[in-house]
């Protein structure tokens, strides 16, 4: 999938749980806003209470959006015979999208009502939502392979391009210039793998004036626009490269911390979310079968 169409996806994937979200509230609003004591009065009560029409089909299909967004991604990391059915990074994104549409829809199941154990188990899934999101930002943080694979210190090293010769040769630029720009992009740079010292948000704005020095030094030089944009790009994947090699192991002592924090809440969120469907079935409430 090429870089428009997958920016594409994505957007139609964020575009379709905005949709989901903005029709189920504006479908029971009245009914959300109304005390507890008065929702039995209420019209629509048969239809979106949790165990109405509405309210327990979105139980059911949010239960099940999440659980196979789970095990869908799981079994493509665990199981050897999924490694070549696309990339994990693809993977991982409709795991994303699967466990944010399922949430959602588990939420207006409970018509923002819940307590007891069910409460448990609500609050275990929005914590393993927000962690997801925060493991989210961690995991573009490591750099990977298209497969998805992580890549080690001395592979993103490597990946490095050499600036130098391809601005003497590419561009035709005199030795001093390039000399110019160099210093420019590893100014504020450390590049041995160590955890790096500052302020992150700081480091971004040294990216930042770095790469607007270069838009300067270059702006001075007979060079065509295409040219200019193609050293900017460079530099920009220079810095960037530079920015991950510095946080590449920080990056991957969080994610092993954050799959501890993330894994248990998802468990306890799914032994209560079998154990309220039991309940549920003992008691005799049934949907559309």
């Amino acid at each position: 999938m090429s870089g428009f169409f997958h920016k594409l996806f994505l957007l139609l994937l964020f575009l379709l749980v905005i949709a989901t979200f903005i029709f189920l509230l504006q479908k029971g609003l009245s009914y959300y806003q109304t005390s507890m004591e008065e929702r039995y009065f209420h019209p629509l009560n048969e239809s979106l209470k949790p165990s109405g029409f509405w309210g327990h089909g979105l139980g059911i299909i949010g239960s099940f959006l999440m659980i196979f967004g789970m095990l869908m991604y799981i079994s493509r990391k665990r199981i050897k015979a999924m490694s070549r059915w696309g990339s994990l990074k693809n993977w991982l994104e409709i795991h994303i999208f699967l466990c944010t549409l399922g949430p959602l829809l588990i939420l207006f199941h409970t018509s923002f009502k819940f307590g007891g154990i069910v409460a448990v188990s609500f609050w275990s899934m929005v914590a393993v939502w927000i962690s997801g999101i925060l493991g989210r930002f961690i995991y573009i943080q490591i750099p990977r392979t298209i497969e998805g694979r992580e890549l080690s210190l001395n592979e993103v090293r490597e990946l490095k391009t050499d600036m130098d010769e391809i601005l003497k040769n590419n561009y035709n630029l005199s030795s001093e210039t390039t000399e110019v720009i160099l210093s420019a992009i590893n100014l504020q740079t450390n590049v041995s793998g160590k955890k790096p010292s500052g302020n992150y948000f700081l480091r971004y704005l040294d990216d930042f004036r770095t790469v607007h020095v270069v838009k300067k030094i270059l702006h001075n030089h007979n060079l065509y626009k295409s040219e200019r944009n193609q050293i900017i790009d460079l530099v920009k994947k220079d810095l960037s490269l530079n920015r991950k090699i510095e946080r590449l192991l920080t990056m991957q002592k969080l994610f092993n911390y954050w799959h501890v924090a993330h894994m248990p809440f998802a468990i306890i969120m799914i032994i209560i979310m079998i154990i309220h469907v039991a309940v549920a079935i003992t008691f005799g409430y049934k949907w559309i079968f």
